[in-house]
């Protein structure tokens, strides 16, 4: 499974952040790594350098092996909150998918 990160002009995305959110995301998705070639996550401050609510969003759009991809938002105070949103989010909606294939 292969993850590449994208960050908008006002994030800073730094080796040691993305080390801890790629760890975190595969831990995460495990369960479904042989169903996920590629997980794009694209992390966005919608304010820019303004302060704001809900303003940090992280968008994860999985390629899956054989269907069509999926992909989820989360908007959320952090950086941290938006990315772990997203990936729970993703885990339900890989869950209903790889169930559904499984059922058939």
């Amino acid at each position: 499974m292969l993850i590449q990160f994208h960050t908008d002009h006002t994030i800073a995305g730094s080796e040691r952040q993305n080390a801890y959110f790629t760890t975190f995301i595969s831990e995460a998705l495990s369960r479904y790594s042989t169903h996920i070639t590629r997980l794009e996550i694209h992390i966005t401050d919608e304010n820019g350098a303004k302060e704001g609510k809900n303003d940090q969003r992280c968008m994860i759009e999985a390629r899956l092996e054989g269907l069509q991809a999926l992909a989820v938002t989360n908007h959320a105070d952090t950086i941290e909150q938006a990315v772990k949103g997203a990936t729970d989010k993703l885990k339900s909606a890989l869950e209903t998918v790889i169930g559904r294939l499984k059922t058939h």
